[in-house]
């Protein structure tokens, strides 16, 4: 409920595929693609895969490692990660407040609770209520932590999703946390892509692999019943099947006193959806427009537009943030308040409830502001948030049922991330946490720049860097881009870059282009599908301004990128090699011919296209850099990393083109970690170890 935007989170694509599986058949429809001899690298565990694996590590190791900062690199990015000054973001759970942590101690995590006025002190007292490394010692089990859902209001009893390896694919199992322990009987999920949710202590909404059948075409479930304690899961009743093609079908509860709902949603694609008011036996549809997305708050439907639209005359923005009483649109009447619309340079970037307020943050050329909404005697009063002006605003309820109070958290480029608590109608706040200082932020600065893309459009980007740089385009500089999913790059704190990098004499460069959601859904369009190419204009044409600047040259820069982002370095890798001196391509999309039958990839083709498609493959076919690496072509040097327990973003895709790249005679180094999931590393230390290997890669190439 506290983002409007329910798929498009995280580092990519939201959802994920039917488990780590053996290369697929390809497709009749592919079929006269032609014959791919690396195709025996989509098998995922196979032994002569994990071999050439275990090779390819060794030797990127082998370099990497004997560099002679590396050991003390990584021991300092260790020192970070593991840092018990980290600040420990909390949820809410009954009266306690639970958050997940991994230090040297811990390796695997525990997953604790403090109250609120203990975490409000220095060192709060913590209780530990799972320790994940004693449980899976226990169990003989590779888990790695996926989740709790508890039962709103007390939190006595929680849904637990363990994950092996950390992919995408989870257990889910019951626990008392009075007891510390799991329910013996209690309701447990068999490892599958999923959910299940709570209606009340002994009632589940299910969505899980139910057999043949029970799957969409991406790999998600469809079918959505409801479990009732004590009974076989086989008999769970069904409420709803979303159809084969659909992307997934999923189920919750809003426990809000006075205003309880549930609701059933089918995710027809990526950016489209239908969502259901559960009315007794009966299903109500909600008259939304399909590419919106909707929830309930106390009496209100907030709804927020991906696409214009057109009411009793009237036409609402792209982009727009709407409200309506939920009871009588429900009955057909359309009356819509406009809670927030967007303008040339600012955009809907989240939204917040509490008790008696909606917290509303935006983005004005790519920086935050915060505006609380009241409705009050059948009217919205607003106020804007008196909150840090530079940087990136984050909000989260303790309780959107029950309490007013919020965490603010205020980040930027170079100050520490700070945790405030505050309230509704106050702008008083009081400090809770903060980073510290893992690097000495003073010599640096922070500019905001503009490049003018192949189509004119101007595309801003951030630059990092010290204050005595001189541009005479000897600089090291590092760009890194995301451009999809509407998801947008925003200014962060990470003792990673500032020590693995602009200690280093590095510069560290954010770009915004099209694509993300920096300038709301207008942004994100503009590069869909047979536009992709815009995106990848946007990011050549940031490094292009970057040398013509003299920030850097061909020879010291270099492109990083991770998921959608490593497709974006690879497509630019292959169009524009003759700018760049090294790529960072992390757990990338690759073969754009094949990618939706691999793992999550058929979920994605809202955003790319059907490569099955002859009209579409024309276009994804230009850019897809497994097609477009040839052997007479000069590229930088890359550096290619994944996860081979990565379910959502197939590894094949990774090493696939390594494997042709080698065999063009091009020099590249290749990473796979062998546990981790899509974040590419399962613990702290092979955080570590990643992020050393990849910053000694770039300082290698661009110093």
């Amino acid at each position: 409920m506290s983002s409007y935007r329910t798929l498009a989170g995280s580092m990519l694509l939201g959802l994920a595929a039917a488990g780590i599986a053996h290369a697929q058949a390809p497709s009749p429809a592919a079929a006269t693609a032609p014959a791919d001899p690396h195709l025996w690298l989509e098998e995922v565990l196979g032994d002569k895969p994990l071999a050439w694996v275990r090779q390819h590590n060794a030797v990127a190791t082998k370099e990497l490692e004997a560099q002679p900062g590396f050991p003390a690199l990584q021991a300092r990015l260790k020192t970070i990660l593991n840092s018990k000054e980290r600040i420990p973001y909390v949820s809410k759970e009954g009266e306690f407040y639970y958050n997940f942590w991994r230090d040297a101690q811990h390796v695997r995590g525990i997953w604790r609770r403090t109250t609120l006025a203990q975490y409000q002190l220095a060192e709060p007292a913590w209780e530990t209520v799972i320790d994940l490394d004693q449980l899976a010692a226990g169990e003989s089990e590779n888990w790695v932590w996926g989740g709790a859902s508890c039962l709103y209001p007390k939190g006595e009893r929680c849904l637990i999703s363990l994950s092996r390896g950390g992919g995408d694919a989870k257990v889910v199992r019951e626990y008392d946390v009075a007891k510390r322990a799991f329910v013996d009987g209690g309701f447990t999920l068999p490892e599958a892509k999923g959910s299940a949710s709570w209606i009340d202590q002994d009632t589940l909404f299910v969505s899980t692999d139910f057999g043949p059948g029970s799957m969409t075409s991406s790999g998600y479930p469809r079918i959505i019943k409801q479990w009732q304690r004590g009974t076989p899961l086989a008999q769970a009743q069904t409420l709803y099947e979303a159809k084969p093609d659909d992307l997934s079908a999923g189920a919750y509860k809003d426990f809000t006193p006075g205003h309880e709902h549930q609701f059933i949603e089918r995710q027809i694609d990526f950016y489209s959806g239908e969502m259901f008011l559960r009315d007794g036996a009966e299903l109500k549809k909600v008259p939304k427009p399909d590419d919106s997305t909707a929830f309930t708050v106390r009496d209100q439907l907030v709804i927020t537009l991906r696409s214009d639209w057109k009411v009793n005359g009237k036409t609402y923005a792209q982009g727009s943030l709407l409200a309506t009483d939920f009871k009588a649109f429900m009955q057909g009447k359309q009356e819509l308040e406009v809670l927030y619309a967007p303008t040339a340079t600012s955009s809907l970037d989240n939204v917040t409830p509490t008790k008696s307020a909606i917290l509303v943050t935006t983005l004005d050329k790519v920086k935050n502001r915060l505006t609380e909404l009241r409705h009050v005697n059948g009217k919205w009063q607003r106020r804007a948030v008196d909150a840090p002006k530079l940087g990136t605003l984050a909000v989260s309820a303790l309780d959107p049922v029950d309490s007013d109070q919020y965490f603010l958290t205020v980040t930027d480029f170079l100050n520490p991330t700070t945790l405030y608590l505050a309230t509704a109608q106050s702008d008083k706040r009081t400090k809770i946490k903060s980073l510290p200082a893992y690097y000495d932020a003073a010599p640096y600065k922070v500019e905001q720049f503009e490049s003018t893309s192949k189509d004119g459009t101007k595309v801003p980007y951030f630059a990092i860097m010290g204050k005595k740089t001189k541009f005479d385009g000897s600089n090291p500089t590092v760009l890194y881009g995301y451009g999809g999913f509407e998801v947008s790059l925003k200014p962060s704190y990470s003792g990673t870059t500032g020590v693995a990098w602009l200690e280093k004499g590095g510069v560290y460069v954010l770009a915004n282009i099209r694509g993300g959601g920096e300038f709301g859904p207008r942004w994100h369009q503009a590069a869909l599908k047979e536009n992709r190419q815009r995106a990848y204009d946007d990011f050549i044409s940031v490094a292009q301004d970057l040398i013509k600047r003299k920030v850097t040259s061909p020879r010291h820069l270099g492109i990083m990128g991770g998921s959608n982002g490593g497709l974006l370095t690879g497509a630019v890798l292959v169009q524009r090699p003759d700018l760049f001196n090294a790529v960072v391509s992390q757990v990338p999309l690759l073969d754009m011919r094949r990618y939706n039958k691999m793992l999550a990839g058929a979920s994605w083709m809202g955003e790319y296209g059907d490569p099955d498609v002859a009209e579409q493959w024309a276009y994804i076919s230009k850019y897809s850099p497994y097609q477009n690496v040839f052997k007479d072509k000069k590229y930088p040097r890359v550096l290619f990393t994944t996860s081979t327990r990565d379910d959502r973003v197939h590894p094949g895709h990774a090493r696939k083109m390594v494997a042709k790249m080698e065999e063009q005679g091009h020099d590249v180094l290749y990473w796979e970690n062998t546990e981790g999931g899509h974040a590419g590393a399962a613990n702290n230390d092979q955080q570590a170890l990643m992020w050393a290997l990849t910053y000694t890669f770039l300082l290698e190439q661009l110093k």
